[in-house]
């Protein structure tokens, strides 16, 4: 959540922000007591705002960068999942806790890992309000199917003297019922699997523990190779899930310990590549929610390594 200040003018003000995502964000955020918005521009990397004269107040969100994520909480996901972040809270908290480990964001390069659908897309967007553009390794249900030669490059692409913050983990539709594995979504009058590779994989598996089909072997065709790979990383955890009171709910806690394990790999084999930075890895559980709430994320690891893959701290 953010403060609103409310302030009395009585002549031309002018004031300067941080840079936000887009000029029509700021629009919408700003108001007046004429009614009339403010004339707004943007000057170099930053924007202005001006008020006429007789305007008496204005009102603007003064203490965060604009988050391109809806704002408006969604209490079943924090049900669901306790601890979960909404996205704006994460940002700041990586943020903060980045600074206080020494990072320097004008030098950090992030790399995701998150699943390919389009639901997942906010999330990057709000880190790239802080960090800039992202490095993205991640397929079909979150898992780095970039592998390490995607890491590798993603390192060569850290500004000098710098580190990069890699985030990782599946992701979970929570619908406006309060249903776990499906979502609404924009445009369509009735919701569906989220994240559908993850729940077809799942039903693979159950088949697979009952005896009605056989596992999945390793695709020799890339045609769908992905998901073969989904299935087969998840098969360890098909008992488990059965066991599970709710099986939508395990399901992305199950795909994360899969994720970390192939993620600790690639990092104990790729680690290396990054010059003379760290490794800031942030695991977690993407959960998404209806159209106009905001996403959030169940933070379950942040760990910072050096470039020979050893443990120097765990942050949360």
């Amino acid at each position: 959540m953010f403060r609103t200040a409310i302030a009395t003018l009585s002549h031309k003000s002018t004031r300067t922000l941080r840079p936000a995502a887009a000029l029509a964000d700021i629009k919408r955020s700003v108001t007046t007591s004429s009614g009339t918005p403010p004339k707004i521009f943007q000057k170099g990397t930053k924007l202005q705002w001006q008020t006429q004269k007789g305007a008496t107040t204005f009102a603007l969100p003064l203490d965060r960068t604009l988050s391109t994520s809806s704002v408006q909480t969604f209490d079943k996901a924090t049900e669901i999942f306790p601890g979960a972040l909404t996205n704006t809270e994460l940002v700041q908290n990586i943020t903060t806790t980045l600074e206080s480990a020494g990072y320097d964001k004008t030098k950090t390069l992030v790399a995701t890992s998150f699943c390919c659908d389009e639901v997942n897309r906010p999330l990057e967007l709000d880190l790239s309000n802080v960090f800039t553009h992202n490095f993205n390794f991640g397929g079909l249900a979150g898992f780095p199917f970039g592998g390490a030669t995607s890491f590798g490059a993603m390192a060569a692409h850290i500004p000098d003297g710098g580190s990069c913050l890699v985030i990782y983990g599946p992701h979970v539709g929570v619908d406006s019922s309060g249903a776990v594995g499906t979502v609404e979504r924009r445009g369509k009058a009735n919701g569906g699997s989220c994240c559908g590779s993850a729940v077809a994989a799942s039903q693979h598996v159950s088949a697979v523990l009952k005896g009605e089909v056989e596992a999945t072997a390793m695709p020799d065709d890339v045609l769908d190779a992905q998901q073969r790979f989904v299935e087969q990383m998840l098969m360890p955890y098909a008992e488990q899930l059965e066991k599970a009171e709710d099986k939508m709910v395990q399901l992305p806690h199950s795909l994360f310990y899969a994720q970390s394990g192939l993620m600790k790999r690639i990092v104990n084999q790729s680690a290396g590549a990054v010059a003379d930075g760290d490794i800031a890895l942030l695991g977690g559980i993407q959960i998404n929610t209806p159209p106009g709430f905001t996403d959030y994320f169940l933070p379950l690891r942040f760990d910072v390594f050096n470039n020979k893959g050893d443990i120097l701290k765990q942050l949360w």
